[in-house]
């Protein structure tokens, strides 16, 4: 099995910054495509951001794609979500999620972290 374990939320300011962290372990990390995704209150959870084994391609949700960057080390079994411009829109629990393939829907993925919170004030 693998396990993630995300960090890094918090509450901040409208414009400020913040990187989460999702830690992997059980299995090697390089042979799962990573990714965000972020569920608001009375909302469906819905893509963020996805990179693949190796780092080489990356997507991202309009929303989001300009303002957050997705990153991975495999050699620390670590990805990261690097948000920037964060506005009250953004507003969500953060999951950090694996899979064998690389896709932008929630349900291709196997292995979920139990998510981290941010809250942007106005």
């Amino acid at each position: 099995q693998l396990q993630l374990v995300e960090s890094g939320g918090g509450l901040v300011q409208a414009g400020d910054s913040l990187r989460l962290s999702c830690a992997a372990s059980g299995r090697t990390v390089s042979n799962y495509a990573m990714a965000w995704f972020r569920q608001a209150p009375g909302k469906e959870r819905e893509f963020v951001a996805v990179i693949s084994r190796r780092g080489y391609n990356t997507d991202y949700a309009a929303s989001v794609k300009g303002r957050f960057t997705i990153s991975r080390d495999n050699a620390k079994n670590t990805s990261y979500l690097q948000m920037n411009g964060l506005t009250p829109e953004d507003t969500a629990v953060y999951y950090c999620a694996a899979a064998l393939r690389y896709g932008v829907g929630w349900s291709s993925y196997d292995y979920w972290g139990q998510g981290t919170q941010v809250t942007v004030s106005s």
